[in-house]
């Protein structure tokens, strides 16, 4: 993408599994070429969308003196259609905003200027608004669960961000500095495309040409790529990897989501507990940095070192402005959950050979005599085919109830398993699994994988 010389604000919302602004869904029972060919056919019909071309939309935003809203769009994800009407499609004050940007549509991530967008390549969608200098206003939107999203985003929301985007563009430059945190460290690579295990696989763009499907770059597969790198590079893995964008919940804070960030509920004993946060408290600031949205604190708690940090936050409660200290102590990260993620799925063919783990429920863990505070985790499914059946051919079977990793018993979450196997194992080693089947305790050893 060459310089782009004037200011005008831009908001680019983003998926692995995506939200879109337009019209309803393609028709139930088409292939994925097929949605894919006719989201473009419908999109590029109207006159209100510049579908597929990032570089048009910047010079009509920068002919109109509108801000650019730019959609990446999943298409065959049927929890995104869900997005599409549910969210935003017939809703009034939306569709009023909208009318402020010039809208772009893009539905891959070939290409994708990852200096710029850099976000959780897992979410359901993701928001920028930004300007055309490359200064980043904030993010919006965030995913805690495989298909749920009304905890985490809403209509309102979204709402709130793009207002308050636009606002912060009225004091640009003024606030150039407080912005500066919001972009993030030169990446690995400018493009998707180049990660090594991405490269020779796909091209810059899309290919209407020939299969579009296989030639498109989902989200995912941007996190799937980091991780791989740091599979590969790295002795131990890096917790900003693993544990990546932490939901504002791993901290204690639980927010609403029809609002800028407001603190709904706040979790005892948590660390936002701990540094006087209340139910109630807007939060206006985080580590100097405006907030927009809970993608906007997810994105601080990102760049955070792992540990001894201690965030200021600037809160409005009651109507006066104060400073809480947001402490950081070491292992913060891991209260996040990873199992959720679709990029887990190639984090299980590496540490388990392709099996996926559910917790025991209380009454299966009693009837089994097995305490609360020791490993039992369900196998829910063992993969079939390639990489993935490594624990199938293994003996790994549905139904078995995992006790022991490497003789150890205090792993109580299937993210804990994964951590355990990525940070204290390399390719080649192998995992001592037990598992209880029937009556009987079944050793398996797995071999972890590239």
């Amino acid at each position: 993408m060459p310089p782009l010389r004037s200011a005008f604000p831009v908001l680019l919302l983003c998926c692995g599994a995506a939200l879109a602004f337009g019209p309803a869904s393609t028709a139930v029972g088409q292939t994925r070429e097929e949605k894919v060919r006719a989201d473009r056919q419908a999109f590029e019909k109207l006159d209100f969308w510049i579908y597929g071309d990032l570089e048009a939309g910047y010079a009509k935003a920068r002919e109109t003196g509108k801000p650019l809203l730019v959609v990446l769009r999943c298409i065959p994800c049927e929890e995104c259609v869900k997005l599409d009407d549910e969210l935003v499609h017939q809703n009034p004050t939306i569709r009023r905003l909208l009318d402020e940007f010039v809208c772009v549509r893009i539905v891959s991530t070939n290409g994708l200027d990852l200096s710029t967008f850099q976000f959780d390549y897992d979410q359901s969608f993701a928001a920028f608004f930004l300007n055309a200098e490359g200064a980043v206003y904030g993010r919006y939107g965030t995913r805690s669960h495989r298909t749920y999203w009304s905890d985490d985003v809403s209509v309102e929301g979204m709402a709130a961000a793009m207002e308050g985007a636009l606002k912060l563009h009225r004091q640009w430059p003024k606030n150039r500095d407080a912005l500066a945190g919001k972009r993030g460290p030169a990446p690995a690579f400018a493009a998707p495309e180049q990660f090594p295990k991405l490269d020779g696989k796909y091209g810059s763009r899309i290919d209407y040409q020939g299969d579009v499907v296989k030639s498109c770059i989902h989200c995912h597969q941007v996190g799937d790529a980091m991780k791989a790198l740091a599979r590969d590079s790295t002795k131990s893995f890096p917790e900003k990897i693993l544990f990546a964008y932490p939901h504002p919940k791993s901290v204690g804070l639980i927010l609403d989501p029809k609002t800028r960030p407001l603190a709904r509920e706040v979790v005892p004993d948590s660390p936002a507990a701990k540094a006087g946060f209340q139910e109630g408290d807007q939060i206006l600031t985080l580590a100097g940095q405006p907030l927009l949205s809970i993608a906007d604190v997810q994105w601080v708690l990102h760049q955070t070192s792992p540990q001894g940090a201690k965030l200021p936050a600037g809160v409005r409660r009651d109507g006066e402005l104060i400073t809480v200290d947001l402490p950081l102590e070491e292992g913060w990260r891991r209260a996040e959950d990873i199992s959720w993620r679709v990029s887990s799925w190639e984090l299980r063919r590496m540490i388990f050979g392709g099996f996926l783990l559910e917790p025991l429920e209380d009454a299966a863990r009693a009837e089994r005599n097995l305490p609360a505070d020791q490993t039992a985790l369900r196998v829910k499914h063992v993969g079939q085919y390639g990489e993935h059946a490594v624990a199938k051919q293994a003996g790994v079977r549905v139904g078995d109830v995992l006790v022991s990793v490497d003789g150890r018993t205090d792993l109580l979450r299937e993210t804990d398993v994964l951590a355990y196997g990525l940070e204290n194992r390399r390719p080649g080693d192998r995992i001592e699994y037990v598992f209880l089947r029937g009556d009987q305790r079944v050793p398996i050893s797995i071999r972890q994988q590239e």
